[in-house]
């Protein structure tokens, strides 16, 4: 892990406000898998077995990001997604967030918010026409940040969860015109102060 600016693994979250310094890097191997498990099990609601952590890091480690202090290399929130062709009739790309987690005392401090900018922006860049996930209806932090970043609510998901709450999937359509050269004005405006990470 480098702190490195330049390092196109890695971006560093701005801090103006005095809160914790952290930078956004991308999964790079295996061997942080066990930190990666650790942090989401913690804070996670829903349990998940290292088969399916595997399945997203190994097809689309690209599109898992963590959030890392920058005093002490603790892991502070991760996120993972995937991408594939939709089934439908279009078979437009789609993006898919699986699980996004935050460290409780980071929260409200842009964690979450650079986290799932980062994923997106690396959707956009390969080509992901829409962007969905699910998040409990009770899970208010979560509904918040997603609907800032134009994300609509799609359908609710009765007893999704293993705690029996429902869930709302959410989704973000992105213009077929849409990629990193050339974003349309929303995007753009979106994305405007974002590193790739």
């Amino acid at each position: 892990m480098s702190n490195e600016a330049n390092d196109p693994n890695e971006a560093p979250a701005a801090t103006t406000d005095g809160r914790a310094a952290f930078r956004l890097k991308q999964y790079e191997s295996e061997l942080e898998l066990p930190r990666v498990m650790a942090l989401i099990d913690a804070e996670l609601s829903e349990p998940y077995s290292i088969f399916t952590y595997r399945y997203f890091l190994s097809q689309w480690p690209f599109l898992c990001h963590v959030a890392v202090l920058e005093a002490t290399g603790e892991y502070v929130g991760c996120i993972i997604g995937k991408m594939e062709r939709h089934k439908g009739g279009q078979r437009r790309m789609r993006g898919y967030i699986g699980m996004l987690t935050v460290v409780e005392k980071y929260r409200n401090k842009s964690v979450g918010t650079g986290l799932v900018k980062s994923c997106i922006r690396e959707m956009i860049r390969r080509g992901c026409e829409e962007l969905c996930l699910e998040t409990e209806v009770t899970n208010r932090g979560a509904l918040k940040l997603y609907e800032r970043l134009g994300f609509i609510r799609d359908k609710r998901l009765r007893r999704y969860y293993l705690n029996g709450n429902d869930a709302f999937r959410l989704k973000l359509l992105v213009d077929r015109q849409t990629h990193v050269d050339s974003p349309t004005a929303h995007a753009k405006a979106m994305f405007a102060n974002l590193q790739l990470v």
